[in-house]
């Protein structure tokens, strides 16, 4: 193993669903708008960017979110194993907090495609610290559509609680 396992840093990268539309559908069913399916692509290549290589992406069974991911997995060069997870449709903080501590522990980095009001509730929650003003730009901007926050923190994900985390990067297509 080398390191110790304490000593390990993880990553929590979040995407939000890109835009979606209001179609006379269940919300659940409700499928990207036209700007929806130009910016998930630009989230895309956003994660790429950061060259994480992802180990899982949870991603919420919304029709919005699977959209999304389809469109911003293209542009990576690793596809990550895919689970598609009932309960991040809908989610509390708390549903998202049991998420993670459910998460094997030889899962280094996590990507998680979720809704508001989960996704700001989980990046405020977990940032006991952070890197220049990406606090004040997560605050300021609210997690818009395809925004990206990445957490980092050392531990098993057994341990993961508030304020845990550093965020040291947060992104969205329009700020």
């Amino acid at each position: 193993m080398g390191m110790s396992e304490a000593a390990s840093s993880r990553r929590i990268v979040l995407l939000r669903h890109a835009k979606a539309d209001w179609p006379a559908v269940p919300d659940h069913e409700r499928p990207l708008a036209e700007r929806g399916r130009k910016d998930a692509p630009a989230a895309g290549r956003r994660l790429a960017d950061l060259g994480i290589p992802f180990d899982l992406a949870l991603c919420s069974s919304s029709a919005r979110t699977r959209e999304t991911w389809k469109l911003a997995v293209h542009e990576l060069s690793h596809r990550p194993k895919t689970v598609y997870e009932e309960r991040l449709y809908d989610a509390t903080l708390g549903d998202l907090l049991a998420l993670l501590a459910e998460t094997p522990d030889d899962i280094n980095d996590l990507l998680v495609i979720g809704h508001n009001p989960a996704m700001r509730a989980l990046a405020d929650a977990l940032a006991g610290q952070a890197d220049g003003d990406t606090l004040t730009r997560l605050s300021r901007g609210g997690f818009p559509t395809a925004a990206v926050a990445v957490l980092t923190f050392s531990g098993s994900w057994k341990s993961v609680e508030h304020g845990v985390a550093r965020l040291t990067d947060f992104w969205a297509p329009h700020e």
